[in-house]
């Protein structure tokens, strides 16, 4: 019985690698084109590489606080707020009526817009009072091209600076601004009365810059 289990361990043992040879059968399992195939390829990181950050943006910290990464959403959804708002309202609309030219119209603090002048105008025309309508209706010419962002007169110019700086921005009408200035002058402060026909004359002038176009920039 011992010389039979011996002569069955001297069959077994030489199939037994040793060190360097286990190693190298590995080596060569190991150059399978099958277990090549597994690995993952350069791509299959990068797809793995941004899932992870999606994962990691939008993970809720454990931590009191907000983290930088619902910091950043709070960013996106806020940024995506106001696209979806302009798509629906639409730009702001800015405030055609500058504070200053609204303001100060020769010396004098009126807020009414171009509308209300030549309302208020008209309605003195009717009632026969030539002096008020004359210098409500240029005021309303003054107001007109301020909200059309032709002039920007400063707080406490006068009549003749301003009639230069539109005579610049509508050059076509530079010879009857030249005459209405010198009838709201005479009204408004040399008390000299008013007649129908200078009211005519001032409203035709503000009529015209109403359907005038204002010289080009450059050309200015």
């Amino acid at each position: 019985m011992i010389i039979g289990a011996r002569a069955a361990a001297s069959t077994v043992l030489p199939l037994l690698p040793d060190h360097d040879q286990a190693r190298e059968w590995a080596e060569q399992e190991l150059r399978d084109p099958v277990y090549t195939a597994a690995e993952p390829t350069f791509i299959d990181r990068i797809a793995q590489a941004v899932g992870q950050f999606i994962e990691d943006l939008f993970r809720v910290p454990e931590a009191q606080g907000w983290g930088p990464s619902a910091l950043i959403v709070l960013g996106l959804l806020l940024i995506a707020a106001i696209v979806v708002g302009i798509l629906i309202w639409g730009k702001p609309r800015q405030n055609v009526r500058g504070s200053a030219p609204a303001r100060a119209l020769f010396d004098d603090d009126d807020e009414r817009s171009a509308e209300e002048l030549r309302a208020d105008a008209a309605d003195a025309a009717r009632r026969g009072a030539w002096d008020d309508a004359i210098v409500l209706r240029f005021r309303a010419f003054a107001r007109g091209l301020a909200e059309r962002g032709l002039v920007d007169p400063p707080p406490g110019a006068t009549v003749r600076a301003f009639a230069r700086e539109a005579a610049g921005a509508l050059p076509s009408l530079a010879p009857a601004l030249d005459i209405a200035a010198t009838t709201f002058d005479d009204v408004r402060y040399l008390r000299r009365p008013g007649t129908e026909e200078r009211y005519r004359l001032v409203a035709d002038l503000d009529d015209q810059a109403v359907r005038a176009r204002a010289l080009p920039a450059a050309s200015a």
